[in-house]
């Protein structure tokens, strides 16, 4: 048993949605939120105050703040690339934790925030500042640190470099994030016993896509190496606007089946993610990618009137 609990930070309100063609409205964006906290979630990544032209799907951030449930248990996370993005979810009241994104290379960088790896960097440090000195806390992401999809293979170096970097500010918390799904158990090993070297006692949390089919395996080698906390999203919903070919993220329900199952609490009702999957299907108007749901946990669930047949 390598630990008795995971953390596991709910993603589907913003990265399961943010790349889907399907505009969810703020009503059900709520929905899903309050379904994901009755399941257990208590850190959820509820939007990003990004351009909504680049991203559309999330132009409703302030209206989906003002929406939020008042949960003195609920840590509200809003993603945010830069200092304009961090005063307007601050400005909300409703935000607890701004999630700060720096990217491992310049053209996915570029792309993405319209800056250079070390430009990022420095903004993602500013925005940990921000927060700070209006009494909220706030993490760093560092984006494409198992492979680029410009630039292919990033260095572990440059990857540690910036988690070094990092640390400088303060942060709660330093996610790695295999962004195109091409990172495998192998890797994200090394990689993480790497960073944690240089981060302290700063919580790793991962952040895996399952592009390639790789995402639990990922999982399963970051929480062996000493990773705290993972994303994931229910259904499997995911996507980056700026990642061609990047797929969903690793689904709630898989990773909370593979967890529980192996004895690590992750404090989420399996049973409710997975109706909430079945709630989710019509919405999004396909079927989504998680396995547990289409399958159902084990040992199975038997009705009473199964029970005495069986009897």
């Amino acid at each position: 048993m390598y630990t008795k609990s995971v953390e596991i930070v709910e993603v589907a309100p913003r990265d399961g949605l943010q790349n889907e063609k399907v505009q969810v409205p703020t009503d059900m964006k709520l929905d899903l939120i309050n379904r994901a906290i009755d399941a257990g979630a208590r850190r959820v990544e509820v939007t990003s105050f990004v351009n909504p032209k680049a991203v559309p799907q999330m132009a409703d951030a302030e209206a989906v703040c003002a929406g939020l449930p008042e949960r003195g248990d609920v840590t509200y996370i809003g993603l945010v690339m830069n200092q304009r993005g961090a005063d307007r979810a601050l400005a909300t009241g409703r935000i607890d934790q701004l999630g700060a994104v720096c990217v491992a290379t310049d053209t996915f960088a570029m792309r993405n925030q319209g800056q250079t790896s070390d430009g990022s960097v420095e903004a993602a440090k500013a925005i940990i500042e921000t927060a700070k000195a209006a009494g909220k806390t706030a993490q760093a992401t560092i984006a494409a640190s198992f492979g680029c999809p410009f630039e292919g293979e990033v260095q572990d170096a440059r990857v540690i470099a910036m988690a070094a970097a990092l640390v400088e500010a303060g942060p709660v918390e330093i996610a790695l994030a295999d962004t195109i799904g091409v990172g495998n158990p192998a890797h994200v090993t090394r990689l993480v016993e790497g960073v944690k070297e240089v981060v302290g006692d700063i919580p790793i949390r991962m952040h895996f896509h399952n592009t390639r089919g790789t995402g639990l395996a990922n999982v399963w080698a970051a929480i062996e190496a000493g990773a705290s906390t993972i994303d994931a999203s229910i259904g499997g919903l995911g996507g980056c606007p700026f990642a061609p070919g990047a797929a969903g993220n690793v689904a709630t329900e898989d990773v909370v089946y593979m967890l529980e199952r192996a004895g690590i609490d992750t404090g989420l009702d399996l049973t409710k993610l997975i109706e909430t999957n079945a709630w989710l299907v019509p919405i999004m108007g396909k079927e989504l990618p998680a396995m547990v749901a289409k399958s159902g946990g084990f040992p199975i669930a038997q009705s009473q009137e199964e029970e005495e047949e069986l009897a």
